[in-house]
């Protein structure tokens, strides 16, 4: 199964339903797939004998109309689109001088349809960023203990009748994490299994009640180096150092607009 795929696959879990319907026409998320792949083979650079180091920032540009449509997605493009600029780097022996950044934004003399790419090397470190996503939410994972469930004191509330107050923690040490079982009245599953306490693994998926919780750790480029800090005004064509601009905290979207 190729790269391609597998990027089909990844979306298939938020690409249905009205999306579906949505992405009948105009750009589809494979085709920036493709853009990513020939930007890296287009950039990559050999350096040394064993190392052909490629860019590591990369800004898409889209019109107005695919940016609306895109964003429908939320985060998980952007996840999907990191993974296969990290799985075709594998497959050709790239190399990266940082973490990865992606950003969409939008170029208001492209047509629909119509994207363009804007990559750079930023030299770096990278950030393995615990998230949880609900639905289209994206909540980062800032604290050691983290409890879900639908009363206001928790740290994440869901509008589901079917969770408890407090249903679920969720543990990180900073490198590790583990769910818990908070003694919920309808009880927890991890992965499809009934869960009271567990290691959790990235990409775990967490059901309480009606609600899904997807658990990501992300390898990002560490704040002063994403490329997605250029300022969200910026206007295609300006060249912003990255690091310049506003900073963005953990959380901010990666389209592009406030």
């Amino acid at each position: 199964m190729g790269i391609l795929d597998n990027f089909e696959r990844g979306l298939e879990r938020v690409v249905n339903g009205a999306f579906a319907k949505t992405f009948r026409s105009g750009l589809q998320p494979v085709e920036l797939a493709s853009a990513l792949r020939r930007e890296l083979d287009t950039k990559a650079v050999v350096v040394t004998r064993d190392r052909i180091l490629a860019p590591n920032s990369f800004t898409i540009f889209v019109s107005a109309v695919d940016h609306d449509r895109l964003r429908q997605i939320g985060p998980t493009l952007v996840d999907e689109l990191t993974s296969v600029v990290q799985q075709h780097a594998t497959k050709q022996h790239y190399q990266f001088a940082g973490g990865i950044s992606i950003r969409l934004t939008e170029d208001p003399h492209l047509t629909e349809g119509m994207s363009r790419i804007e990559s750079v090397n930023v030299k770096g470190t990278v950030a393995w960023t615990p998230v949880i996503d609900i639905g289209a939410k994206r909540y980062p994972i800032v604290k050691s203990r983290t409890v879900i469930g639908r009363g206001s004191d928790a740290d994440i509330t869901v509008d589901d009748t079917g969770t408890s107050r407090k249903h679920v923690e969720i543990l990180w040490d900073g490198t590790r994490a583990q769910v818990n079982d908070l003694g919920s009245t309808n009880g927890s599953q991890l992965d499809g299994q009934r869960v009271t306490q567990a290691p959790l693994p990235p990409d775990s998926v967490i059901t309480i009640g009606r609600t899904r919780i997807v658990f990501r750790v992300l390898p990002q480029a560490s704040t002063i180096d994403q490329f997605a800090d250029l300022r969200v005004d910026e206007q295609p064509g300006d060249h912003q150092k990255p690091g310049q601009g506003d900073r963005k905290k953990p959380g901010d979207n990666f389209w592009g607009t406030p």
